[in-house]
């Protein structure tokens, strides 16, 4: 019985002794453990937003032309189906955009004190980038003064119309994103103290901060 259970030893040493360079060179082929990357974000710009914005505008035409900055809020909601992101977005805010002429002793001032609009969009998303274009409403309210001899005297009317343009946004982190777009605005005229007025047409530059509620992270790989 010793004997035999000696050989079985000795022959399970003499099996592993044989397999075990076999197991080695297996290793060494397959090369060193390597630790999987970390997952990766796949960012999904479905949700509402909201946000701020800042930026400059000059009438297209007119001597003097109205110019000057503006800032305010905005409101949107974006559906992303593939890679095209459609959406609706509402703005408005604070403005200082005027000019001033004089003659025959009067001076007469022009200023926008407000502006605002409602537009839809449509882009192409590249994982974090938006690329996209928009149109819709626009509004401004404006003031026109005219003073002489220290008497002055002032009317507000509210202009409506239309407008288009396209952007570029990106988020810089899970819940917030970054944009800049070019907006042409094209207001109607109104009367001001019985006279008509002439439209009133803007190119502006905007730039704005928005928060994704919910968070734009909808899967990982």
């Amino acid at each position: 019985m010793k004997i035999r259970n000696v050989l079985l030893a000795s022959a399970g040493m003499f099996a592993l002794s044989a397999i075990a360079p076999a197991m080695a060179a297996d290793l060494s082929a397959r090369g060193p453990y390597v630790k999987a990357p970390p997952p990766a974000a796949i960012y999904n710009w479905t949700g509402f937003y909201i946000g701020g914005f800042g930026g400059y505008a000059s009438e297209d035409s007119g001597n003097p032309k109205m110019e000057g900055g503006f800032a305010g809020g905005t409101v949107g909601y974006n559906w992303q189906t593939g890679n095209i992101v459609y959406g609706i977005e509402a703005d408005g805010g604070w403005a200082d955009v005027n000019a001033s002429a004089s003659a025959f002793g009067i001076t007469a001032t022009s200023k926008i004190d407000a502006l605002g609009t409602a537009r839809g969009r449509i882009g192409f998303a590249v994982d974090k980038v938006l690329f996209y274009g928009t149109g819709g409403y626009a509004w401004v309210d404006n003031k026109l003064t005219l003073s002489a001899g220290g008497v002055s005297a002032s009317q507000s009317n509210f202009h409506s119309g239309w407008t288009v343009g396209a952007g570029i946004e990106a988020f810089i982190a899970p819940q917030w994103s970054i944009k800049g777009e070019y907006l042409y605005r094209s207001l109607g005229g109104e009367t001001y103290f019985g006279v008509p007025s002439a439209d009133i047409n803007l190119h502006s530059v905007q730039f704005g901060v928005n928060y994704h509620f919910g968070g734009p992270i909808v899967a990982k790989y």
